[in-house]
């Protein structure tokens, strides 16, 4: 496997990673570090049953570079990273586990700094807390800047606005029919910010509970989690996990636009030239859900003076003017608002690899070569 590692990280630009296990508390974590050219990298831990050490390690690596691209676009000084801890959090998450964890992270002094994903949660970070100073979004009261889920929901709310000006010429979203697939945190406020606003709602989740919860609060629509990608709609909102645009599901969309809070939407890099034969305008995933990073950073640079709101939610509106740039680069070129914001993420790492490579000392020649 270690000559595959090595494939798929010079594949990928990945700086490092990292296989982490505990024999006391069973743990079995991946850590990859993706960038840190603008800062350390940055990324949440997630812990998922996994059907193999291969799945997990992909998904690590392409969420570890998706972290990346998320904190160039955003403009933010950091750098992209990821964890995942290979289990069931409902049945193996154990304190001794999250300590673990949190000793494999300090390990690596500072280069990755975690935070909560899927299957984990503010009172987890805590308890990783114990063990690591390098651990992000722990509660408001030690310093932390919390659940990162408001602040991700506001980005895609202010995302489709920005679709639906793109679309209509008017960013209203009343009257317009948005299909949230996944309806958990992020899906779930996401539901609230729409339904206020007057939006109709169509909403489905591998929960029925939570799916029919949301039904009755917000009086949405409720569909089969494998209907919702084919329903008549506005906007799809995938909330839940990556991978969901495929060949095959592309070709039964029926949506205007696609702007949701889930990473690595695209199966393929292909799949946006796809959705664009096909008119449907793509919100690249990393710029639409810069809500959670940007909460993250403001908690970072609080300091002694603790986490700041309001400059989160001043800087979170900044995710709308992004997407507007992506828009009119794609439109300029001709290109896919997917390779638009690529290209935008990608400059401004160039112009840090140069910026860096100014300030490296220059190589001192030997004796011989004099």
């Amino acid at each position: 496997m270690a000559a595959d590692v090595f494939k798929d990280m010079q594949r990928g630009g990945h700086e490092e990673v990292v296989f982490c296990r505990d024999a006391d508390s069973g743990l079995r974590a991946i850590i990859a570090v993706h960038s840190t050219l603008l800062g350390p990298g940055l990324g949440g831990v997630r812990m998922w049953p996994y059907a193999s050490t291969e799945e997990a390690l992909q998904d690590v690596l392409r969420l570890a570079e998706a972290m990346t691209y998320k904190a160039a676009a955003a403009g933010l000084p950091l750098g992209g990273g990821k964890a995942v801890i290979i289990g069931d959090p409902r049945r193996a998450k154990t304190e001794s586990l999250l300590r673990a964890f949190g000793r494999a992270v300090e390990s690596l002094g500072g280069r990755y700094l975690t935070a909560e994903d899927v299957g984990m949660t503010v009172a987890d970070m805590e308890v990783v807390r114990k063990e690591t100073r390098h651990v992000t979004g722990t509660s408001e009261k030690s310093g932390g800047s919390g659940d990162p889920s408001h602040l991700t929901a506001k980005g895609v709310f202010y995302a489709i606005e920005t679709c639906m000006k793109e679309l209509y010429g008017d960013p209203s979203v009343k009257n317009r029919t948005v299909a949230i697939q996944g309806v958990g945190k992020v899906g779930y406020q996401l539901a609230e910010l729409l339904a206020t606003a007057d939006a109709r709602l169509i909403i489905a989740d591998t929960d029925a509970q939570r799916a029919m919860l949301a039904r009755r609060e917000f009086e949405a629509w409720r569909v089969e989690p494998d209907e919702i990608l084919q329903v008549e709609c506005d906007v799809l909102s995938p909330c839940a996990l990556g991978g969901v645009f495929t060949r095959k599901t592309i070709a039964t969309l029926r949506c205007r636009a696609i702007a949701g809070a889930s990473n690595n939407q695209l199966d393929q890099p292909a799949d946006a030239d796809r959705l664009a034969e096909r008119r449907i305008l793509y919100a690249p995933d990393y710029v639409v859900n810069a809500g959670g990073i940007i909460n993250i950073l403001v908690g970072l640079q609080g300091g002694r003076k603790g986490y700041d709101r309001a400059k989160a939610e001043r800087l979170a509106k900044r995710i709308p003017i992004a997407l507007q740039e992506v828009f009119r680069k794609a439109r300029a070129q001709g290109i896919t608002a997917a390779r638009a914001a690529d290209e935008l993420a990608e400059a401004r790492l160039e112009e840090a690899r140069v910026q860096a490579a100014k300030k490296r000392p220059p190589a001192r020649k030997s004796r011989r070569a004099r």
